[in-house]
């Protein structure tokens, strides 16, 4: 079994398309077969200032190791920063990796579903499960405003935000994901909601 499911452990060729039937991968020069873990990957998505990022460590611990969390920023890095379909592949690969230990992603970041599903990576996994967190505009505002100087939240990338969130409320169901509005919930509560979201769908 290949850790990266883009390259065949035989040949070592690296395939731009992965040919894959059901949790199977066929090296398309080699002809090479070889199983893996094909398991759901989780993305919690929505506006920056919903409450990504502060949720992460609280499902972390709360799943104990049943599930990997992950900040998508952390690899938002240059190269990768100015070719945003090559970001996405990269995470799609990375999740696909982690999988093969048996343990499905809650992947954290700002994203939306014509963003992974045409990918050729998408193929390796079984569904992904979307849910948004969203905030009216006063209280996204509030929140970005209040972030440290060094994150440069001026009004513009405040404005793209709001458009994000407003975007997600209108298209979520035709999408295919959930809605999650934090606006005056209890992080506690938030937290709650979004373990048994993901419970709800890998009992695990």
């Amino acid at each position: 079994m290949g850790l990266d499911l883009r390259i065949c452990p035989a040949c070592g060729d690296r395939a731009d398309r992965p040919a894959v039937s059901d949790a199977i991968v066929t090296c398309v020069r080699c002809g090479h077969r070889w199983p893996f873990r094909k398991l759901p990957l989780f993305a919690l998505t929505g506006p920056s200032g919903a409450g990504k990022s502060t949720l992460g460590p609280l499902l972390a611990s709360r799943f104990a190791g049943d599930v990997v969390v992950l900040e998508q920023d952390v690899l938002w890095t240059a190269g990768l920063r100015d070719d945003v379909p090559a970001f996405r592949a990269t995470w799609l690969r990375m999740a696909a990796m982690l999988h093969q230990s048996g343990r499905p992603v809650v992947l954290c970041g700002t994203v939306a579903p014509p963003e992974f599903e045409p990918l050729p990576e998408r193929a390796f996994f079984t569904e992904i499960h979307y849910l948004a967190l969203v905030s009216t505009p006063a209280t996204l505002r509030a929140r970005l405003r209040a972030r440290p100087a060094w994150r440069e939240w001026g009004e513009p990338r405040i404005e793209e935000m709001l458009e994000f969130d407003a975007w997600l409320r209108k298209s979520a169901e035709g999408l295919g994901i959930d809605l999650f509005d934090t606006t005056g919930v209890t992080v506690d509560a938030a937290a709650d909601h979004v373990e048994t979201w993901i419970r709800a769908r890998w009992p695990g």
